[in-house]
């Protein structure tokens, strides 16, 4: 690879990285925009497809509510593994 292919290279993977980073820090953490989940996460009935729109937006918070003492019976229960597995979005290990 020549120096200009590794730089343009480069630049690829940092925009990349802080076009994340911007997504990640638009992000609004509010848990009561799981609510649409409530009913997944405490029963057997699947998550809706608004639910698992609002975990995917959630995700850069969820660890943020795991330290949540408030939250955190419900966001480390077995339901909402359930449902983060249900919805494609991987669990997160705070």
């Amino acid at each position: 690879m020549n120096t200009k292919t590794t730089f343009l290279a480069f630049c690829v993977i940092l925009v990349l990285i802080l076009g994340e980073v911007e997504v990640t820090n638009a992000v609004t953490c509010n848990p009561l925009q799981l609510s649409p989940c409530a009913s997944a996460i405490t029963s057997s009935s699947k998550p809706s497809a608004v639910c698992c729109a609002k975990i995917k937006e959630q995700r850069p918070c969820l660890c943020q509510y795991m330290r949540n003492p408030n939250l955190q019976k419900f966001i480390k229960s077995p339901g909402a593994k359930k449902v983060a597995n249900a919805c494609g979005t991987p669990y997160p290990r705070c």
